[in-house]
């Protein structure tokens, strides 16, 4: 029996295979990557790994085997059909037989089109008949506290979600959530709505980092339309910077500040407040 992370080397990935090290010998684990450079350091402590690709079906064939818990980290490309890379995942897992087959989904509560590919990957698993958990990640802390360098430089956070708030945790955070899953009992076909603690707003979070930086910081709240310009200015694609705004909009509507305490309770601790997050961006 092994412990099967996709996505090894992501920012979810690395901090999951981490955990993972803690709590079960290296050899239980097998870190399936794209790039297996990216991965020498697992390797060199025992940690197997595997290479395939979301988008090539044969490169999982036989990588699963009976008994395996597998958490397939949902794939970040949105322009080549995220939901036929997952179903290829799960079709080799069902195939195999393995014995829980973990997937990093998004809020039950988020209607934004960031959601749509989770939710038709959701159906598949249901579908599937394969023992699951759907780890219903809310927003992470890293979306905002790793892209400061604008911020800092026009001292404004710019948004489009009016006066809503956001849940966030760190990505440690949803990774202890997933690696507790793995490594426990008793979560087979089970639905995790995983938050922080805590909502907070972004009048509140330029606050904070005003308070942190010594600078200045105002909260520039901006129409859906005026950020979406914003971001294909910076030079994202149009449909992408179009996703992006939409969550904002759902953060308006209060999507994203739901608090279950799912993620707390799984990880047996308090989930890393805002002001740590940004005190960690800020040293980086």
């Amino acid at each position: 029996m092994s412990i099967v992370v996709t996505g090894a080397t992501g920012h979810l990935g690395r901090h999951v295979v981490e955990q993972l090290l803690e709590k079960v010998p290296a050899e239980q684990i097998t870190a399936v990557v794209r790039t297996p450079e990216k991965a020498a350091g697992f390797a060199d402590r025992g940690v197997r790994i595997a290479v395939a690709d979301y988008n090539v079906p044969e490169t999982f064939d036989g990588l699963f085997a009976a008994g395996d818990r597998v958490l397939l980290i949902s794939g970040n490309e949105f322009d080549k059909g995220r939901t036929g890379q997952h179903r290829i995942v799960l079709d080799a897992a069902r195939a195999a037989g393995v014995a829980l087959f973990a997937y990093t989904s998004a809020p039950g509560s988020l209607t934004a089109a960031l959601a749509d590919d989770h939710r038709d990957t959701e159906e598949a698993i249901l579908a599937s008949g394969v023992p699951h958990v759907l780890l219903r990640n809310g927003w992470y802390s890293e979306n905002y506290t790793e892209q400061l360098a604008p911020v800092l430089e026009h001292g404004a956070v710019v948004a489009a979600a009016g006066e809503g708030r956001v849940a966030s945790a760190a990505r440690a955070d949803y990774a202890a959530a997933a690696v507790a899953v793995l490594t426990g009992e008793g979560h087979e076909n089970t639905t995790y709505e995983l938050s922080g603690d805590t909502a907070w707003g972004f009048a509140e979070y330029a606050a904070e980092l005003s308070r942190q930086t010594g600078r200045e910081i105002a909260y520039d709240a901006v129409s859906v339309e005026a950020l979406t310009g914003i971001l294909t200015g910076a030079g994202l694609p149009a449909p992408l910077a179009a996703i992006l705004a939409g969550v904002d909009a759902s953060v308006e509507k209060g999507e994203l500040a739901v608090t279950t305490g799912d993620l707390s309770r799984l990880t047996g601790r308090p989930t890393t407040p805002l002001a740590e997050s940004i005190t960690l961006a800020l040293k980086g």
